[in-house]
């Protein structure tokens, strides 16, 4: 007898093919059997009816966010409640480990818009095995993987200086990135438009991914520019990772402002011709127009040289904001991907002190117009009075090439979701549904059987992970019951942290976290290691 049997359910398998009806059982946090209509039908200590619901594997968020989140909230609703049961975290190449003591202050502070400036976490960890182990020791929600982060490789290597790496530097981040990958994690990142990062030359970045790819693992920029420029920038990913031998992975692949308005076609064309050679390539898209991210992110690189606090000196000198002002309004920052900066795109959708909070929900320019000044005073009295830590939303996005992006044949679903600040992107709370819901019952862009194959068993061949990603005997019982009919993004604009409808049941590891539409007190969720772990 079985732990669990889901009667008649609509099983969508995560292969793409067509669905079917089949009791499925539950044994041990596995899958034990499959009875498809008509023949012997299992027992179980509990039996749940699935009559009217459609029983997937698990979403997996190739692009998550949630590196202090799992720590500060292990319940963690926003994505399990949305049927995610593996997030990969470590994303833009900035995060946690590997680092030491001046490197981890950095960082808090870098990226305190994502997360929080941390003052709230023990950061009892300063390597990839300690961080992963912590996440084991703490009890989380949902599973999660980790890609090392190579701008925090360079700051812990070399600080914040933009210049190439010496030998002795690019040995010892090499060094890090195989020590990084040993411990459990999957692949490396990169946050080519944010520093220190960005100052990498592709003949650093190719030693680093020769590295990755000895291990098994993938390469996963934010490539140099989604703007101007941007087909030459996802090339440039393309041809490195070809001289690298590595897999790549192209986080939230949009082609994005009015320069690259229709251009979709050109970019999957790029990606065809590298498949058809050979590359190992996939991508992740969320399904949204608007991008979100920091407020400092859209600075020039010069200014940001130095870290955090030298950024604020340069903000508060007249004469070199005047400069700062001048590249982002006139000639396009390679922080704001070499476009000129247009105001009224750009809303804040957190900010770090609950005094501004009068900003959320506007643009600067609305705001500036309000307080009868220049957009960019008003931008330039956020940054330095939030202490750089305010989120946007970057109005600069075009529907059509999300719809054809998400289309091709390796792409994936990330959500990169900041579930930090008052007003967060709903993509945070309501990636999966909206994919499930609007894109493929509302508008048929792609249909129920193949949304779920983009979402399930094509990230987990992505992560190498045997046993996940399908409703298959002897694979891990990760699975989700949504109902097709209803489900849909509950997570707006102007309510980004409404729950989704229409996913009462989640399992992890054969364990409801999500029953009846509500979260459990289960904690089913560990760290999940690369293939180069190598247990002590």
């Amino acid at each position: 007898m079985a732990d669990l049997v889901i009667r008649d359910a609509r099983v969508i398998d995560g292969t793409g093919g067509d669905s079917y009806r089949a009791d499925v059982a539950v044994d041990g946090g596995r899958i034990s059997a499959i009875a498809r209509e008509g023949g012997e039908r299992p027992s179980g200590a509990r039996e749940l009816d699935a009559d009217g619901l459609a029983l997937s594997p698990g979403f997996i968020d190739m692009h998550a966010h949630s590196d202090l989140a799992l720590l500060r909230d292990p319940g963690h609703e926003a994505k399990a409640a949305q049927g995610v049961t593996l997030e990969v975290l470590g994303q833009d190449g900035l995060s946690y480990a590997p680092v030491d003591d001046r490197t981890l202050a950095e960082v808090r502070k870098t990226i305190t818009g994502w997360n929080g400036d941390g003052s709230d976490i023990d950061f009892d960890w300063r390597t990839v095995g300690e961080y992963l182990d912590r996440l084991d020791r703490q009890t989380i929600a949902v599973n999660a993987a980790y890609l090392i982060p190579q701008g925090t490789l360079r700051m812990y290597a070399m600080g914040w200086d933009d210049r190439p790496a010496t030998p002795a530097e690019i040995a010892r981040m090499k060094q890090l990135v195989a020590e990084g990958m040993e411990q459990g994690a999957v692949g490396m990142s990169s946050g080519l438009t944010y520093t220190p990062g960005m100052y990498a030359d592709d003949a650093e970045l190719t030693e680093l991914c020769r590295v990755v790819a000895s291990y098994g693992g993938y390469y996963c920029p934010h490539h140099r520019s989604y703007g101007a420029g941007a087909l030459q920038a996802y090339e440039e990913m393309v041809d490195l990772t070809r001289t690298a031998g590595c897999a790549l992975h192209l986080a939230h692949a949009t082609m994005n402002f009015s320069v690259n308005e229709g251009k979709a076609p050109e970019l999957l064309t790029l990606l065809d011709a590298a498949l058809d050679a050979g590359s190992d390539i996939s991508l992740d898209t969320y399904p949204y127009t608007p991008g979100c991210t920091t407020l400092v992110a859209m600075l020039p690189s010069w200014a940001s040289e130095g870290g955090p606090d030298a950024i604020l000196a340069r903000l508060q000198d007249d004469a070199t904001a005047e400069k700062i002002r001048h590249v982002m309004e006139v000639e396009g920052a390679d922080g704001c991907h070499g476009v000129p900066i247009e105001w009224d795109t750009i809303e804040i959708s957190g900010v770090s002190d609950p005094g501004l909070a009068g900003c959320v929900g506007k643009t600067i320019a609305q705001s500036a117009a309000e307080r009868g000044e220049e957009p960019w005073v008003t931008a330039r009295r956020l940054l330095v009075n939030d202490r750089l830590g305010s989120t946007i939303l970057q109005h600069v996005g075009h529907e059509e090439n999300v719809r054809q992006i998400m289309r091709h044949r390796v792409h994936t679903g990330g959500s990169d979701g900041i579930l930090q600040g008052y007003k967060p992107h709903p993509r945070a709370y309501g990636t999966f549904p909206q994919y499930l819901g609007r894109y493929a019952r509302e508008l048929g862009v792609l249909s129920l059987e193949e949304t779920v194959a983009h979402l399930t068993s094509r990230p987990a061949a992505r992560l190498r992970l045997a046993d996940r990603g399908l409703v298959r005997e002897g694979y891990r019982a990760d699975l989700v019951l949504f109902d097709p009919d209803t489900v849909a993004a509950g997570s707006t604009f102007e309510a980004p942290r409404t729950l989704p409808v229409g996913i009462p049941y989640v399992l992890i590891d054969g364990r409801f976290v999500i029953e009846d539409a509500r979260r459990t007190d289960v904690m089913a969720g560990r760290a999940v290691r690369g293939s180069a772990y190598r247990a002590a």
